[in-house]
């Protein structure tokens, strides 16, 4: 291996070895605090433009498995773990870490100092931008100072084009914000008729479909971000069919019905956040990956009412509409990585569906 380094706009470096492609990468460095699920980490679209740190000490101890990417095409920009793990790096029909890297073009740091850089990030209290370079010279610096991160990462994640996932049970619009393919395997579960449109897709271009219901999908970036022409979308569903919404379409479905959203100072990434299930009083732990939170105080308590709050710092986790079947969650529900426990809510709006129709 060969010295790589994690340098960050205010001057601090940390030094490790390069493993994956030997590319130069800028992106906001984040923590994701799970033990296992790697590779649904690394796969996931939610990382656009970011480089992740593993506080897990070890990763790589499994090998990369051909059926759970969260995506084809991971849009990371880089990996940093304090030990890396080859296993199967004798066996050719076995994908290693490293090798997996390589041929996305994403380039990872090991045995460096991560909780040394955890400790970094959470002292700092906000997003902090860094690069894996070569050389932590100062070139590297002013090319880190000079690069401009985009906000316009839904765009750069949605698919192009609407395409099926077909199935003969109910039929589902998912509207394809950085969509993960746990989404899709817990519709596929329950039989359900599944097409996917881009987060361009109007009212009219979904209802044209008739669906039994919509799904908003996860996604990376800064909600606030987000065209006007989606919220006037999501309104507008909103008042037709079921709505469930995941993830960065949770904060969408918020600002759709008045709440604002604001940055968290220390990004939620991690399997191992206790929340409360306000009506029953329940606990629950869940698979989170999220920059951005809900203003309580904005929330038109006549309109929607939470239904999940994270035990850590109570931020809202859930929400359900009081007039309309539209409701919404910050976390992960198909629990890809991490506790399934809360994948009841796919039922939930299976149930909400059919009573629909059965109105109809």
């Amino acid at each position: 291996m060969t010295a790589r380094y994690l340098i960050f706009e205010d001057g601090t470096t940390f030094a490790g070895e390069g493993f994956g492609a030997p590319a130069v990468t800028f992106g906001e460095v984040v923590f994701n605090t799970s033990m296992t699920g790697y590779q649904e980490i690394i796969t996931n679209q939610i990382y656009n433009n970011q480089i992740v740190v593993f506080s897990q000490p070890n990763i790589g101890s499994y090998g990369i498995q051909h059926n759970i990417y969260e995506t084809i095409v991971p849009t990371i920009k880089g990996v940093i773990v304090r030990s890396l793990s080859n296993v199967g790096a004798d066996n050719p029909q076995q994908q290693t870490l490293d090798r997996y890297l390589k041929q996305m073009n994403i380039p990872g740091i090991t045995n460096i100092d991560t909780r040394a850089v955890i400790h970094k990030l959470r002292d700092a209290g906000k997003p902090l931008k860094g690069s894996i370079v070569p050389v932590p010279d100062d070139h590297a610096f002013d090319q880190l100072h000079a690069t401009v991160l985009t906000n316009q990462q839904v765009a750069q994640v949605s698919t192009p084009k609407p395409y099926p996932n077909p199935d003969v049970g109910m039929s589902v619009v998912v509207v394809d914000f950085g969509l993960k393919n746990g989404v899709l395997r817990e519709l596929s579960r329950r039989k359900c008729n599944v097409t996917v449109l881009p987060y361009t897709a109007t009212a009219e271009e979904i209802l044209r479909l008739d669906p039994d219901g919509v799904v908003l999908s996860s996604g990376p970036g800064n909600p606030n971000s987000i065209k006007r022409s989606v919220l006037e979308m999501i309104q507008q569903i909103q008042t037709k069919v079921p709505l469930f919404a995941i993830g960065l379409g949770h904060e969408l479905f918020a600002i759709a019905n008045g709440a604002t959203v604001q940055r968290n100072p220390v990004e939620h990434h991690g399997m191992n956040h206790p929340l409360k299930e306000i009506i029953t009083d329940h606990i629950v732990y869940a698979n989170q990956g999220g920059g951005y939170r809900i203003d309580p105080q904005t929330v038109d308590r006549s309109q929607l009412f939470i239904t999940y709050v994270d035990l850590i710092d109570n931020s809202i986790q859930g929400l359900r509409h009081r007039h309309y079947p539209a409701f919404s969650v910050q976390f992960f529900p198909d629990g890809a990585p991490g506790p399934d426990e809360t994948d009841g809510l796919f039922d939930e709006f299976l149930d909400i569906m059919k009573r629909k129709e059965a109105r109809r």
